[in-house]
């Protein structure tokens, strides 16, 4: 692999910087008679493009058009949005948690980057317990699981449900049906979670095919559902994938060129388009441990392209032919496991 070396900054230093220079955010809506231009810049730190995106994904709102640098110490993005109905963004409620949001964290709102209800929650703390279920996908298996959960006397508050290659990933929210509360008792969480188990391995006998735990932190619940199908390896598909699962317009082109003379690997996503793209695309990189240094994204009627300048964290390009096709596979992966959902809502 080629590797590129950059200056060391000291963390202190950096966080020094970020309170002399915190970032700069602006909602354009006179530039553009189509959209709105939304344009951040800040100091650049680890995780930042995945964190902007995040929180315009979290408000619906459509990323027709972006462009991001980030080489050096700086980050400066420029996104052109829109309203799930093509317009530009007015609300100023909206309008407000942007820049607030995007903005130094002493002007978070209530102290939480995040749009309400997109978090996982902490395991037993508050009014539910999250957990966390991945195993093979077959038909009736969420009324199964919730039958399990209505016969331990829990409630469930909410689900997120994702599937792929026959895998099925989720999280439930539950509470306890008399008090509304989290569950705390370790014995009855126990037994709770070996009976999910059971049910999700079905008339399988090993251990792996299914898993239960409970959530344990923040995790934005979009890029643990990433995360959980990653760890299960669905992007090998083993065979099990065919292409009447999905209609040929989702079928993603994608490549990876290595642009010798600035140091990058180019990833470069033809596809249709689709809400929360973007995201799904820079938190799979991120969790592959890439660095986006430079993107253009952009739509063209129902498709969109997208090119990503990267490089590994450890300042490596993708010059292995293995490591290419794993990227290629991954993305793939978590451009398709929401075609169900964006077939039967896409608007």
């Amino acid at each position: 692999m080629a590797k590129v070396c950059w200056p060391y900054f000291d963390p202190e230093y950096e966080n020094l910087s970020m309170r002399i220079n915190p970032p700069r955010v602006s909602v354009d809506n006179l530039s553009c008679s189509d959209c709105t231009l939304i344009k951040v810049d800040s100091m650049n730190k680890p995780g930042i493009l995945l964190e902007v995106v995040q929180i315009l994904t979290d408000i619906d709102l459509i990323i027709t058009k972006a462009y991001i640098s980030s080489d050096g110490g700086w980050f400066m993005d420029v996104f052109h949005v829109t309203d799930q109905q093509g317009n530009k963004i007015t609300d100023g409620k909206i309008i407000d948690y942007i820049e607030k949001a995007l903005g130094p964290k002493g002007d978070t709102i209530d102290g939480v980057k995040t749009w309400p209800g997109k978090r996982v929650g902490v395991h037993s703390v508050g009014d539910h317990t999250a957990i966390e279920l991945i195993g093979k996908d077959r038909p009736g298996l969420l009324s199964e699981i919730s039958a399990v959960l209505a016969d331990l006397h829990f409630n469930v508050v909410g689900a997120e449900v994702w599937t792929h290659n026959r895998r099925i990933a989720c999280v439930v929210y539950v509470n306890d049906d008399a008090t509304c509360r989290a569950v705390d008792d370790p014995t009855r969480l126990s037994v709770m979670e070996e009976q999910l188990k059971n049910v999700l391995r079905g008339c399988e006998d090993d251990d792996k095919v299914a898993r239960t735990s409970f959530s344990m932190g923040f995790t934005h619940v979009d890029r643990r559902l990433h995360q959980m199908l990653f760890a299960d390896r669905d992007y090998e598909g083993g065979g099990t994938t065919t292409e009447a699962d999905y209609p040929s317009s989702f079928k993603p082109k994608i490549t990876i060129d290595h642009c010798e003379d600035k140091g990058y690997s180019a990833v470069s996503v033809m596809c249709k388009d689709r809400p929360k793209l973007m995201f799904d695309i820079v938190c799979t990189l991120t969790d592959m441990q890439y660095v986006v240094f430079h993107a253009s994204i952009s739509s063209d009627g129902p498709y969109a392209s997208q090119e990503y300048f990267i490089r590994h964290m450890d300042g490596c390009t993708l010059d292995n032919e293995g490591e290419k096709e794993r990227v290629i596979k991954c993305l793939e992966a978590a451009i398709r496991r929401r075609v169900s959902e964006v077939s039967e809502n896409s608007t």
